[in-house]
């Protein structure tokens, strides 16, 4: 089993755009061959007044594939190719973070 943490640093002001591009390629993904879970997720606050505030600029995907080649196939499939042509103007940055398994 392989996890992925995609952190996903946007220009501010842009997130609800970059979620709505998101939702539309959400089943796209969902049916890939070896899919098992991709949830984008946005911060919250525990507590009333939090030391450090959610980011309102960033939204984490959660995602969970059969194997390193089926995630493979994923980064390089055509509707992931397109997503991230629509969403490059609003993205800072990203950090993709691969787990297996222990």
């Amino acid at each position: 089993m392989i996890y992925v943490v995609a952190t996903i640093q946007l220009t501010p002001g842009h997130r609800e755009a970059f979620l709505t591009q998101q939702r539309n390629l959400l089943p796209l993904v969902r049916a890939e061959a070896g899919c098992l879970e991709y949830t984008p997720s946005v911060e919250v606050s525990l507590t009333d007044s939090p030391k450090t505030p959610p980011r309102d600029y960033v939204v984490v995907m959660h995602e969970k594939w059969e194997s390193l080649d089926t995630l493979r196939a994923h980064a390089v499939a055509p509707h992931m190719q397109a997503f991230r042509e629509s969403v490059k103007q609003m993205v800072v940055g990203i950090k993709v973070e691969v787990f297996e398994s222990a």
